[in-house]
């Protein structure tokens, strides 16, 4: 009887562990897809007007940018863009 108690502790954890695995996959896809697509951002390569993305406080020198996915260009600009104060 004595040895039936560590197996049951086992299998608790064992059940435990396999049952928290979902909910860790689900928050890495989550912290993988918190950045925009340049189509979500409405990014272009141009400057609109004086603003891009070079004055904006999002941006990653050289080529990212915090909000938006994959290289960006200093000379560019998105909705997202936030002026420094």
């Amino acid at each position: 009887m004595a040895k039936q108690q560590p197996d049951r502790s086992r299998r608790s954890f064992i059940c435990t562990a396999i049952a928290g695995l979902p909910a860790t996959l689900l928050l890495r896809g989550a912290a993988a897809s918190d950045k925009m697509t340049k189509p979500q951002a409405e990014y272009q390569d141009t400057p609109n007007g004086i603003y891009s993305c070079g004055l904006c406080t999002l941006f990653v020198a050289p080529d990212g940018c915090k909000v938006v996915e994959g290289a960006i260009s200093k000379d560019g600009w998105c909705k997202a863009f936030a002026a420094a104060d």
